[in-house]
């Protein structure tokens, strides 16, 4: 059997969940010549509602395109955490804003806490980058995708004229999960 990694970005509408999870797909396909699926789900209110995108990333066909045994979970509000941690599989990680989730399930899994949105607006000052942030992180965590592959898929998706504002935070997630992964 090969290799395939599972990933769920999950929190609200408008945190920009399913920028990520394209931008994230987009530099296994593109960038790094693995196969990938992304599709993402959410609620009727588009700001607001529960929001989640997925990814799964492998060396072989994706016969079956859904996340059903995660091997990272991402989760920006309490209600994500709580409804899909479950999914988690064994030895998973769990990447928690460690301000906006307060109630960490009881698991099998790694728990990686961060400030997300704080050190976004404290670091970059722009909420708005706390994706990407957290795209450095999972990039840094998970070692599924190159560093230069996700940067060059930054890149082909954020509007024009935010280029560097991304990379920026990208950067600042990937230090940070390295710092998380060395604790």
């Amino acid at each position: 059997m090969g290799f395939r990694y599972e990933i769920r970005l999950s929190g609200e509408g408008g945190q920009g969940l399913v920028l990520a999870g394209k931008i994230f797909a987009e530099a296994a396909i593109i960038y790094d010549d693995k196969n990938a699926t992304q599709s993402q789900s959410y609620g009727p209110e588009a700001r607001g509602g529960a929001s989640r995108s997925e990814v799964i990333i492998s060396d072989e066909d994706i016969d079956y395109p859904k996340a059903v045994h995660l091997d990272l979970l991402l989760a920006l509000t309490d209600e994500a955490c709580k409804k899909y941690s479950k999914d988690l599989k064994e030895n998973a990680i769990l990447l928690i804003d460690s301000k906006a989730v307060t109630h960490i399930p009881k698991g099998n899994f790694r728990v990686f806490k961060v400030p997300i949105f704080e050190l976004a607006r404290e670091k970059i000052g722009k909420v708005i980058v706390a994706n990407i942030i957290a795209l450095g992180i999972i990039t840094e965590l998970s070692k599924v995708v190159s560093i230069n592959a996700v940067e060059a898929a930054i890149l082909s998706r954020v509007p024009k004229g935010t280029e560097k504002l991304n990379l920026e935070a990208f950067r600042l997630g990937l230090e940070v999960g390295k710092e998380s992964f060395d604790q």
